[in-house]
């Protein structure tokens, strides 16, 4: 199967949040993931954390005994940075709490031909 390479520099962005945060009633992640399928990124993703702290320096873990889990919560996007600049106003509307980092990347994207 033959495939076509793709070099570029684009911007990785991170944001940092709870798994019980809130967006408009629903979980904050799920409503930043429809804000880039509507606004055409070309893909972000959610990783969910087993464990972790932030600037609270409380440990959210994903221990069975536990009652009360809030935990972190990190959305990636790769995308062209003017796009990410454009986005980031909404961002400021949506998250309450969290951390948002954005880096220069080289990616190195393959597609098949079918």
């Amino acid at each position: 199967m033959e495939h076509q390479r793709f070099e570029g520099e684009r911007t990785l962005m991170r944001i940092h949040i709870g798994e019980r945060d809130k967006w408009e009633g629903r979980p904050l992640y799920e409503a930043l993931i429809e804000l880039f399928r509507q606004e055409s990124f070309s893909g972000a993703t959610v990783l969910r954390g087993v464990a972790g702290y932030g600037s609270s320096s409380r440990v959210h873990t994903e221990k069975i005994l536990r009652l009360s889990q809030d935990l972190p919560i990190v959305v990636e996007v790769v995308e062209y940075s003017d796009r990410i600049e454009q986005i980031l106003p909404r961002l400021d509307e949506m998250i309450g709490g969290g951390l948002v980092t954005l880096e220069k990347v080289r990616v190195i994207l393959y597609r098949s031909h079918r």
